[in-house]
């Protein structure tokens, strides 16, 4: 597992996450009565954006997010979504929240697998990046937040060798490899099967570096190339004629990670398996986490450089719905199956604590020793912590 993968996952959902909430924005008809002018709706879709962006890409929280450190659970990332997500006086309700994540996931997911090479998760995220600097060019501060979160990535993994790329890869295949959540997009352009994995192409461009499929050369032991032989491939491949730029600006080539949800391509984002998808999420709450202690360290690390907007005064938020109607929404919301993870579950430790006390005797290798009352307490800290952000 590498240390390196987090601030790439983060990003790369963030930069789909953005793609979603302004399709949904643009698409989404304000009521006339909030509107005080005619081109409040824009000004409230720029506003909503420019508060999630500078919150995602806040300085103390990038510092904390690009220190060497593990991935933690998929719930633990969907609480900090949870809250990206509400920086601003847009709301979502569960269903839609629900969505928008399954959505994120699964498009990253999807260009993860289809990268010719490993390296190219690091272009991937520049198109995500330079999308971002796209939403919030007519802001300046906030542009500057995301140059040096920028200048920080090249720093970080412009110059890190194949092998550590191919684990970050291999990282994030293990994170995503239980989800099969059915979209229509994908559906539609049939890259997706009925079960909700994907279909890969065996055809198209190698990657940068690569020859294209078909030829053998034989060497003798001085390195002397002594017979080529041919065969037929079985698919049509095509070389890359330059490789993607890893600087602040160029042309990335490839174009995973650009917005699927733009205006040349108006989608619906209409997403298939909402029972089988929430009925998974239940599953995983239910179970008992071992590392639960130390995930909610690391997450209150993180959440610990968020600051989190709210409305000023009385003034009024607007919910945004990521279904086609509000019926919709609706029956997603009462067919979700409930949260099993606020039950209280009594753990019989007993019988498990006569166990390991005679192992430690018998062993005279370990010491059964209390846990410190700072340690056992860092789990209320940050949920009074996450209450005043």
């Amino acid at each position: 597992m590498s240390l390196r993968t987090l601030p790439l996952l983060f990003i790369n959902l963030g930069g789909e996450m953005l793609y979603i909430l302004d399709q949904r924005l643009r698409a989404q008809n304000i009521p006339s009565d909030k509107a005080k002018k005619d081109d409040w709706p824009e000004r409230d879709r720029q506003r909503v954006m420019n508060d999630i962006i500078s919150t995602m890409f806040n300085k103390k929280f990038m510092e904390e997010l690009f220190k060497s450190q593990e991935l933690y659970s998929k719930k633990a990332l969907r609480t900090v979504f949870d809250r990206l997500a509400h920086a601003s006086i847009m709301r979502l309700n569960q269903a839609s929240m629900d969505k928008l994540y399954d959505l994120m996931t699964m498009a990253f997911k999807y260009q993860v697998l289809l990268c010719p090479r490993p390296k190219d998760i690091l272009l991937v995220t520049f198109n995500h990046m330079d999308a971002v600097k796209e939403f919030i060019r007519d802001s300046p501060s906030i542009l500057n937040q995301v140059d040096e979160t920028f200048r920080q990535l090249i720093e970080t993994y412009s110059c890190l060798p194949a092998g550590e790329f191919q684990l970050i890869r291999q990282t994030l295949l293990v994170f995503f490899q239980d989800l099969h959540i059915r979209v229509s997009i994908f559906l539609k352009d049939k890259v997706q099967n009925s079960n909700g994995r994907f279909v890969l192409p065996i055809s198209g461009p190698v990657p940068w570096g690569t020859e294209i499929p078909g030829l053998i050369k034989m060497f003798n032991n001085d390195g002397e190339e002594v017979k080529r032989a041919t065969f037929a491939a079985s698919g049509c491949y095509t070389s890359v004629l330059t490789e993607g730029s890893f600087d602040l600006f160029g042309d990335r080539v490839i174009k995973l990670g650009t917005n699927m949800y733009s205006v040349s391509r108006p989608v619906e984002t209409h997403m298939s398996g909402t029972l089988k998808s929430s009925a998974a999420r239940t599953k995983e709450n239910a179970a008992p986490n071992p590392l639960a202690k130390e995930e909610l360290n690391l997450l209150a690390q993180l959440m610990g450089g968020l600051e989190i907007k709210k409305p000023i005064g009385t003034e009024p938020g607007f919910r945004l719905n990521l279904f086609g109607t509000d019926e919709e929404e609706d029956h997603a919301a009462a067919v979700r199956p409930p949260d099993l993870s606020d039950e209280v579950i009594d753990i019989q430790v007993s019988q498990d604590q006569q166990q390991h006390e005679e192992l430690t005797r018998i062993m005279g290798e370990f010491h059964v020793q209390e846990q410190p009352r700072h340690n056992r307490s860092k789990g209320d800290d940050l949920l009074a912590m996450m209450d005043d952000l």
